[in-house]
């Protein structure tokens, strides 16, 4: 055969030839060679590749790059042309050598499992594992395992190989799980599943836990219970339900489901009322139960079907055996015994010979019906066992359980009768005494009190958690003998509830170490006063003062109960014996809770003696107010005070009504002080009052109080025509009111002035309200953050610095005052230390001439150009301030002006305007 033309060398070739003839065996000539001609037909590479491959077998580079060119070129072919062929031939000459490369022997699978040659694939598989080590099996199982998978692969193959992957890698037995299931082989599937789940080394690479592999397991096994055998399904569900408790309602259901599909419904049925006879949680019990109504509801659907389909068949029977009996020419001949008939299936047979037997009954849709409806009747019942199997001890499910069979009274005692049993009062929730309560009272409602005794009785000798329980059983005892006249045997019940324990019974309950409630129980104070109601109902007066004595002596009376045993005492007559109740009770109790029996006591015996016993009155409120604390004595003062208004002296309850004011706290001593003055007006008349309001008002009154006080000081005063008193007080009280927040004091004073003032009186109410509201800025702004933390106050000249410091910018006529008054530091002043707190109007006179004048902010500050010639001429009017104003300051006013003469006197009356105006000039 001739060799084509374009194989030969060309012109450009001749270099690369000449070359590789001088070194055939170098593979980077080879290389170059191939690179050069990338661009030439795959002819004419695949002879230069052949003959490189040729010089040099050993070349991986050269296979890889030759075969990849290869696979590139037959991947546009069919599955079924030559070249594939040639493919395979090329990969078998290169695996001579190249047997020791994975990466050839995975290009060459793929190749063949896309060519679907099973035989040959399968075939070159092993020998891949058999020339490769195994470090580098796993890359080779990956292929071989798709390979197999593959749809149409012979299944015993496919089994097989996934056998001896499993001895090269156990832990992917989930895959070999997987196909099997995916290959519908069940029973290999479930006893690979089944041998996972017993070996404790075993590690899901997948992530899956044990619990979802039973769940698989179970799922395997239910669904496909025909084709699975050799395995006990029952034991190994059973044991996750044992091992698995959060999924055992739908374990319970998958082995119900099992038996289902083996035909076995009533074992299902057993598994179903087994299932909801033992789980403990709500949700289980509603999927179980839901499960089985579900198979009663399409088990009776079946059945009515089936029952159709056969009455057509019967019809159709009865039929031909008519027109069989017409055909008959009337012999008759003997019945054929069926036992003999071997032509006759089982089903048939069975059918002949049960036919019309009960049990064999095939129209049984009543009693399917009648199971469904049971079924559904007993849910409340049974989720109520779930919720008690849950904790048993629950008192509140057991009453809901007898309330279920209400209108059957045996299964009500019965439910009882276990409850009682197995409740236990110290594990209890609830109350576990209202169980017998219960039992008891259903004797009660039919009528057999016999039983109902004997139900208390046996109530009474239980140790409950708490002497309450107890005591409430007896009372529950005594009501039900009180509701059938049983008066007697009432009262006997709570006398011997109520009885102490002897010395003897004590010592061998110490000896025990367990201290039951009834030890404790004489000590109840619930049925103490269950008895002392019986005896005020039903006995004598000596019985009800004997219970009464017994409580007091054990030291558990309250104060109802002092005041309960004082009013019957009061009721018979016996006010002696009541107050002396009265006084035990005060003796025994603290405040607060001797509170109303004080408010009791006093004011039954105000009541009972009035002004014949004035004297031990009077001592009895001193006592009461003495043991009172302060909040608590406003009520004592004020009825103590009535009695000496009714039946005293006047004078005596004005001091009551003073001490009174002293010892109330804070926040009632103006309520105190307005129902004191209130009642000396009445008694004394409106004069007696001013010296209540000036003790009120310098008593110590909180701010806001005292200005309250003020204003009404004020009114009276301006009521009895007293304006220079009223102005006096409306001075003194504006200290304690801040113009910025208190704008209706200020008013008021306003409203007072217009009426009653003049001129000057409402300039001098305009220069205090400047003074104040000066006084309060610089307060607000000192105090928070400096004189609070500090024990001393600050200056004048301190507080001035601290403002600059603090950013708040000095008001205009002080910094003048600053500019024009000479300050001498060398030479200490005596108000050089004058404290914060009153900002002065006027003009205080110093030892060195210098002059301080106050910061005036509604003040006008005058330019120097506005001054006039005729301005000397003008007079001005001056009027002198009041020395009430200053208070203290007046008198170390006088006593400067006496040190520096008469010299100086006009000058330091001088206004603000007049003394700028004179330093000017100067």
């Amino acid at each position: 055969m001739a060799i084509s033309q374009e194989l030969y060398p060309s012109q450009d070739d001749l270099l690369y030839e000449e070359e590789l003839l001088r070194n055939p065996y170098s593979l980077k000539l080879w290389w170059r060679y191939l690179i050069a001609r990338s661009d030439a037909p795959f002819k004419k590479r695949r002879t230069i590749y052949e003959r490189a491959v040729k010089s040099l077998p050993g070349s991986y580079k050269l296979w890889h790059a030759y075969l990849r060119e290869r696979l590139e070129l037959v991947r546009s072919f069919p599955i079924n042309h030559s070249e594939y062929e040639t493919l395979n031939n090329t990969f078998e000459r290169a695996l001579v050598t190249m047997h020791k490369m994975p990466r050839i022997w995975i290009l060459y699978l793929q190749s063949l499992t896309e060519q679907r040659l099973v035989t040959r694939t399968r075939r070159s598989f092993d020998r891949a594992l058999c020339a490769l080590p195994v470090q580098q099996h796993d890359r080779i199982w990956e292929l071989y395992l798709v390979f197999v998978s593959q749809k149409g692969m012979p299944i015993q193959t496919s089994l097989r190989v996934y056998r001896r992957y499993l001895l090269y890698d156990p832990t992917h037995v989930e895959d070999f799980i997987a196909f099997l299931i995916d290959s519908e082989l069940w029973q290999e599937a479930a006893e690979r599943l089944a041998s996972v789940l017993n070996d404790d080394q075993f590690r899901s690479i997948k992530g899956k836990t044990k619990h979802r592999l039973w769940l698989e397991l179970c799922d395997l096994l239910t669904k496909n219970a025909t084709a699975v055998s050799g395995l006990n399904v029952d034991a190994i569900i059973r044991g996750g339900i044992k091992k698995f408790t959060d999924e055992v309602g739908r374990l319970w259901t998958s082995l119900a489901d099992y038996y289902i599909k083996r035909s076995l419904f009533e074992k299902a049925r057993d598994v179903f009322e087994e299932g909801m006879q033992t789980v403990v949680t709500v949700r289980d019990f509603s999927v179980i139960f839901d499960a089985y109504a579900q198979f009663e509801e399409s088990m009776l659907a079946i059945k009515m079907e089936t029952l159709g389909s056969d009455e057509e068949e019967e019809e159709e029977e009865e039929e031909k055996g008519e027109n069989g009996r017409m055909e008959d020419d009337g012999s008759e001949e003997e019945e054929e015994d069926v036992r003999t008939n071997v032509e006759l299936s089982v089903a048939e047979l069975e059918k002949k010979i049960l036919h019309g037997f009960w049990l064999h009954d095939e129209n049984d849709v009543d009693l399917r019906l009648a199971r469904l409806d049971h079924l559904m009747d007993r849910r409340p019942e049974l989720a109520n066992s779930v919720l008690l199997r849950q904790n048993p001890h629950n008192v509140e499910q057991w009453h809901r359980r007898v309330k279920l069979f209400e209108g059957n009274p045996t299964k009500q005692i019965l439910t009882y009768t276990q409850a009682v049993k197995t409740v236990d009062p110290m594990q209890a929730v609830g109350k576990p005494h209202t169980l017998w309560v219960a039992f008891a009272k259903l004797y009660e409602t039919h009528g057999d009190l016999a039983n109902a005794r004997v139900i208390f009785d046996k109530a009474v000798q239980v140790n409950y958690k708490t002497v309450d329980n107890l005591a409430s059983l007896w009372c529950e005892w005594a009501e039900m003998e009180l509701r059938h006249k049983n008066f007697k045997r009432a009262l006997e019940l709570m006398s011997r509830a109520t009885a102490e324990p002897s010395v003897e019974v004590k010592r061998r309950v110490a000896a025990d170490g367990n201290q039951p409630v009834q030890m404790r129980l004489h000590k109840s104070l619930r049925l103490w006063t269950f008895y002392v109601d019986l005896e005020e109902s039903l006995g004598t007066l000596e019985s009800t003062r004997a219970v009464y004595e017994r409580i007091l002596d054990l030291r558990i009376a309250t104060p109802q109960i002092i005041i309960n045993y004082a009013l019957l005492l009061e009721e018979h007559k016996y006010f002696e014996d009541a107050f002396k109740v009265y006084e035990k009770g005060t003796q025994i109790f603290k405040y607060p809770h001797v509170k109303d029996i004080w408010i009791t006591y006093l004011s039954k015996f105000v009541k009972r003696y009035g002004k014949n016993k004035l004297e031990r009155a009077r001592l009895l409120f001193e006592d009461a107010v003495k043991a009172a604390p302060a909040d608590a004595k406003k009520p004592l003062y004020l009825q103590f005070a009535k009695l000496e208004e009714d039946y005293g002296l006047a004078k005596r309850a004005m001091k009551v009504y003073d001490e009174a004011t002293k010892a109330v706290p804070n926040n009632e001593k103006l309520s105190m002080y307005e129902i004191y003055i209130a009642r000396a007006a009445e008694i004394f008349g409106i004069p007696k009052t001013r010296e209540i309001y000036e003790q009120a008002i310098e008593s110590g009154l909180p701010d806001k109080d005292v200005k309250t006080m003020c204003l009404k000081y004020a009114e009276l005063e301006k009521s009895l025509g007293e304006i220079d008193r009223a102005r006096g007080v409306y001075i003194f009280a504006s200290q304690f009111s801040d113009p910025r927040s208190d704008a209706d004091f200020w008013n008021k004073w306003h409203e007072f002035e217009v009426q009653h003032g003049n001129e000057d009186t409402f300039r001098e109410m305009l220069r205090i309200k400047r003074s104040v509201s000066a006084s309060y800025s610089q307060t607000h702004f000192i105090l928070p953050e400096y004189a609070m933390q500090k024990d001393q106050r600050l200056s004048i000249d301190e507080a001035k610095d601290k403002l600059k410091q603090a950013g708040v910018p000095e008001d205009e006529m002080a910094a003048l005052e600053r500019q024009l008054a000479p300050v001498i530091r060398d030479t200490p002043s005596k108000d050089s230390n004058r404290k914060v707190g009153f900002v002065s109007a006027g003009v205080e006179s110093q030892t060195d001439g210098g002059i301080k004048v106050a910061a005036n902010h509604e003040d006008i500050e005058l330019p120097e150009e506005s001054d006039s010639e005729d301005e000397a001429n003008v007079e001005i009017a001056q009027k002198e301030v009041p020395d009430a104003v200053f208070g203290e300051l007046a008198n170390k006013r006088k006593d400067i002006e006496d040190d520096e003469g008469g010299g100086k006197d006009g000058e330091s009356r001088l206004g603000a305007l007049e003394r700028i105006k004179r330093l000017k000039k100067v």
